[in-house]
């Protein structure tokens, strides 16, 4: 329920935001709200997650943010909407993204053996990515066409819904503390384990200029793609429809991850995770067909789900259960706090040479992932491991 919650909302906030602006840069700049928490608020995410029962706290990010959303519809009912509220909504949201993020991510080496992390994490991106991407971008789509106030209302109800669903969730996930040490000494000690480990910093500085590029191209592509005037043309069903090309591969590539990785190997998984990245990012620099970006992005989204499944199992085996929340806050201060920055990259580029201009740079700043492929061998990604098991 939370990420059909978070899919709606990719959609429909754009959307409204394109009502009350066509600038580029206030456009991208609702991107910017969403995703600076991960640059601000990563760290003490990570440690509050490592004290605290990690089921509550996403308990409590659902809770706030379906608060946030109740907002936003009043200030609608009463004609209060603008861009700012937008900006303000969408900033308090991504903060308790930070939080439940981090706790689902966290929460799962508890519930499942650390040698079935794998085929896990795919099976969780499948449900994940059908209600995020499959389900939640059409509907959002055609929620807008029916209203604002409704289209904005699904995301609330959602993550009341996902309360309940964690409500009969028993036991409990807080992590064992050897002893008591402050919040600043927590942070302290994840930032040392992440870049005290070359492999999970190459990672987290590969995923960063990653999601940096896709930041910069999703932060106008609303622009590119909907209306009478705009490259593509699109309504806003169709747009929500050309989101969901995207979620067929992605689901496709949750099925096929585990045994993409165990026929290439990871190494050449992850190389082949980049090429499709740079597809996805540069195909509407070359074409304005459809169905041919389409078709880019659903390539793009079954290597990105090949890299995620991947990525995410290895850093959940590598990581003592009482470091995850720590880590992956570190991790993805640097893989997600590349988000806000490229957000306002994409406006820049966009308002100084056009939005074609977007897709073209981020497809070639990509090229640069392949000299991190250097570090991630099959033989240095076995020895993190063994190191593991060996300490």
């Amino acid at each position: 329920m939370s990420n059909l919650a978070d899919g709606v909302l990719k959609v429909v906030l754009p959307l409204i935001a394109v009502r009350h602006t066509q600038s580029p840069a206030m456009i991208a700049g609702l991107a910017f709200a969403l995703t600076l928490p991960w640059l601000l608020f990563a760290l003490p995410a990570g440690a509050l997650v490592d004290r605290l029962d990690r089921r509550r706290v996403m308990l409590g990010a659902n809770l706030v943010r379906a608060g946030l959303i109740g907002v936003l519809i009043l200030a609608f009912a009463f004609d209060l909407g603008s861009i700012w509220l937008l900006y303000v909504v969408a900033l308090g949201v991504g903060v308790t993204e930070t939080l439940y993020d981090t706790s689902a991510q966290s929460i799962l080496p508890g519930i499942v053996a650390r040698d079935r992390l794998s085929r896990a994490n795919g099976r969780l991106y499948a449900a994940e990515l059908t209600a995020n991407q499959f389900v939640g971008p059409p509907l959002g789509g055609l929620l807008m066409a029916a209203g604002a106030v409704l289209a904005i209302s699904a995301p609330a109800a959602a993550w009341l819904l996902a309360v309940g669903a964690l409500l009969l969730v028993r036991g409990s996930f807080r992590p064992v503390r050897e002893e008591p040490s402050t919040l600043r000494a927590d942070i302290a000690e994840g930032l040392r384990f992440l870049a005290g480990n070359r492999i999970l910093r190459t990672l987290a500085g590969m995923t960063g200029l990653f999601n940096l590029a896709t930041s910069a191209t999703g932060a106008v592509f609303v622009l590119y793609a909907v209306g009478a005037g705009s490259a593509i043309g699109l309504s806003e069903p169709a747009f929500g429809m050309l989101l969901t090309s995207s979620a067929v591969g992605s689901l496709l590539g949750s099925f096929i991850a585990e045994r993409v990785e165990r026929v290439l190997g990871r190494a050449r998984a992850l190389a082949l995770a980049v090429l499709g990245g740079i597809v996805l990012v540069g195909v509407p620099a070359v074409t304005t067909h459809p169905l041919l970006i389409g078709a880019g992005f659903a390539l793009g989204g079954a290597t990105t789900v090949i890299w995620n499944v991947i990525v995410v199992s290895l850093r959940q085996r590598i990581t003592p259960d009482r470091l995850l929340g720590r880590m992956n806050s570190a991790y993805r201060l640097v893989a997600w706090g590349t988000m806000p920055l490229g957000a306002v990259l994409g406006g820049v580029l966009a308002e100084l040479f056009g939005l074609r201009a977007v897709f073209a740079v981020m497809a070639v700043m990509m090229l640069a992932l392949f000299v991190g492929m250097r570090v991630l061998t099959d033989r240095a990604i076995d020895a993190a491991e063994r190191a593991v098991v060996s300490g």
